[in-house]
């Protein structure tokens, strides 16, 4: 597919992942639009450095009419806007519900009236909570083990129901644990390499949950797939994974050997999930991604951590890398 001249709107263009996909897009010719929620500080996050060669639109993803006019007269649509951390969704459920599945609603009502081509809206491997077979396909329960897993699940069957109901373009990307440059360090990968850089004693909560970890430019790549996609591909999920686990406490490890460290891990109780909301285990099956949207991972772990300490050390680090972040 060619998307030279292409209008596409990137909600969320100014995060972690959104960033990423954004500059991706720009490489491929399309005119970018970018939703990045307005502040006062009138900063578009990671898109700061590149606001000139795209359009930003400051506003609110649970403003409808703010919404629906960023989606006139674009081809696609890349869903990426939310509230994503698991622990702030513990104490703040309610905005979370609003942004996470109301801000979707607000999507896909939009895209009645604008028409875009393709919807592609973000899921997230939490939807599955602790999987009940490996690895998990798209067949495998969805179980919401925090508020926040609740709010993309309720968002996910929204996308569903205006598929079938409207015959709305959308197809739903299910990514599996993203890391790489740029993303914050309340995650796990980021939290574990700065707090090695600047020390041997590494502070965590749980270390035997297992993750499948995927690299930014791999799960970019799956977006734009999706968008790229035959029609096969409407109203369905897939999933992002490496079909590879690794415990935290293996994964810490791992970035040591990396960093040619000996580190002693102390476990935090304010780090622990309350309750059953951890999920213990995520291996996801990619095998749907490959047949309908022609999606592999191309990065191994430790191509993804070497890129991910190598820009780490680059920014500086951050203060006090030891705080708990939620």
């Amino acid at each position: 597919m060619d998307w030279k001249g292409r209008k596409v709107l990137v909600t969320g263009g100014g995060g972690f992942i959104g960033s990423h996909l954004v500059e991706a897009l720009l490489e491929r010719g399309a005119e970018v639009t970018a939703f990045v929620r307005y502040t006062s500080r009138g900063s578009a996050g990671f898109l700061d450095p590149i606001a000139e060669k795209i359009r930003i639109v400051a506003n609110d993803i649970t403003e409808f009419d703010g919404v629906r006019q960023a989606m006139e007269n674009q081809d696609s649509v890349f869903h990426l806007a939310a509230l994503i951390g698991i622990p702030f969704s513990f104490e703040h459920p309610w905005e979370v519900v609003q942004v996470n599945t109301m801000g979707t609603l607000n999507i896909l009502s939009a895209a009645r009236q604008t028409g875009p081509r393709r919807v592609i809206l973000t899921s997230t491997s939490e939807v599955y909570g602790t999987a009940q077979y490996v690895p998990i396909d798209e067949s495998h329960p969805l179980q919401a083990q925090s508020p926040y897993s609740a709010s993309k699940i309720a968002a996910d069957k929204l996308g569903e129901s205006f598929h079938h109901t409207y015959g709305l373009p959308v197809v739903t990307v299910r990514p599996f644990n993203t890391y790489g440059p740029r993303q914050s360090v309340r995650a796990v990968i980021p939290t574990l390499i700065t707090q090695m850089l600047a020390g041997d004693t590494v502070r965590l909560g749980a270390t035997f949950p297992t993750r499948d970890f995927n690299f930014v430019q791999d799960t970019v790549r799956g977006f734009i797939q999706a968008a790229e996609a035959p029609d096969a591909a409407l109203g369905e999920a897939v999933n992002l994974a490496t079909g590879k686990e690794i415990s935290i406490g293996d994964l810490a490890a791992k970035i040591a050997s990396l960093l040619g460290k000996e580190i002693e891990i102390q476990s935090e109780e304010q780090r622990l999930r309350p309750g059953s909301s951890e999920v213990m285990r995520l291996c996801g099956d990619g095998g749907k991604a490959a047949g309908l949207i022609g999606w592999k991972p191309a990065f191994t772990l430790d191509e993804g951590l070497e890129r991910t300490i190598g820009w780490l050390r680059e920014s500086g680090g951050v203060d006090d890398p030891a705080r708990y972040r939620v």
